[in-house]
């Protein structure tokens, strides 16, 4: 059963020069205890996407669904409840935590706004227990970020989104400011947890390696449209849409044997600021047609579950 489902939802933002389509008609659905992963490059709306479904961002239109629930439009109280099962880990750890609070005040501070915890002393245990189970020292508990590395910001991070034991969590792009030894640490972690605790991730990212190594299911955006929507494996084994391939293509390869052809992207980005009719991807793509810039391409199936937004779908595999 899909515990997230996204129908046609549009975030617009206005802008001196017309209307900015940071998320333009995304359509999704996200399984329990299931990874999505969503890529793409710097501005395609893959940040906006994750908060905009959590509220942090009002919808243009469109419609969110938690649990078969439509919790598009809803009040201050009922967005309250809806954050105990929605949560959100932030890509630079140090900008989201309090310079002022220490460690555990930090992971408290969730525990305190809902009152979930009997008293003090039950809550400062409930926080050991988080601590321990994101893998940081109890000792660290007094600590501020500051005297952190970037590691252990990331799990506190972690902790805190776990604090209210939600069942969906949005990583927007949670390892990407770390180093890549610490990144493996905390991707290990994220998997281990969701395992444990049933959880589900909306994972954006625009890394691929990490994407294939954690994700269920993978996203490919673009200037706020959706290009592709695959299984994991199936979008490395088959990536179908021209914006995939060059995406793929871009990975390097451990293997000294091994030649990849890199495709290289020319053209120029068209802009999201009221854009033009037909694909955005079409200016930089080396197998359009007339059409691509005179109509949006449809979305097609080309084999179970692998979704590709492209004229030429089928055709480029």
């Amino acid at each position: 059963m899909a515990l997230l489902e996204v129908n046609n939802l549009k975030k617009y933002f206005k802008t001196p020069r017309g209307m900015l389509h940071a998320v333009d008609d995304v359509t999704f659905s996200l399984d329990a205890q299931t990874t999505l992963g969503v890529v793409g490059e710097s501005g395609c709306g893959k940040s906006t996407l994750g908060r905009t479904i959590l509220h942090l961002l009002d919808s243009t239109s469109g419609q969110i669904k938690l649990e078969g629930e439509d919790i598009t439009q809803v009040s201050r109280k009922k967005l309250k409840e809806l954050r105990r099962n929605m949560q959100i880990v932030f890509q630079d750890p140090f900008s989201c935590l309090n310079p002022r609070l220490s460690v555990s005040e930090i992971i408290s501070e969730p525990l305190e706004i809902y009152k979930t915890a009997e008293n003090r002393k039950a809550r400062s245990q409930t926080v050991l227990n988080l601590m321990e189970t994101v893998g940081l020292s109890r000792n660290l508990a007094g600590a501020y970020p500051h005297e952190l590395d970037g590691g252990r910001r990331q799990r506190i991070g972690i902790a805190r989104a776990l604090a209210l034991d939600p069942k969906f969590i949005v990583c927007d792009e949670p390892v990407s400011a770390l180093d890549v030894s610490v990144q493996a640490q905390i991707l290990n972690l994220m998997q281990d947890l969701q395992q444990e605790r049933a959880l589900t991730y909306l994972f954006i990212t625009h890394n691929l390696s990490v994407v294939k190594h954690i994700s269920t299911n993978i996203m490919v955006m673009y200037l706020g449209k959706v290009m592709e929507f695959s299984p994991g494996e199936e979008l490395f084994e088959h990536p179908t849409h021209p914006y995939t391939q060059a995406l793929l293509s871009a990975i390097p390869v451990p293997d000294i044997d091994v030649q990849r052809q890199r495709i290289l992207l020319k053209g120029e980005i068209s802009s999201p600021i009221e854009p033009k009719p037909g694909c955005r991807f079409a200016p930089r793509c080396v197998h359009a047609k007339e059409i691509c810039s005179r109509e949006e391409p449809p979305t097609v199936e080309v084999s179970p579950g692998h979704m590709v937004a492209c004229h030429l779908a089928g055709q480029l595999s």
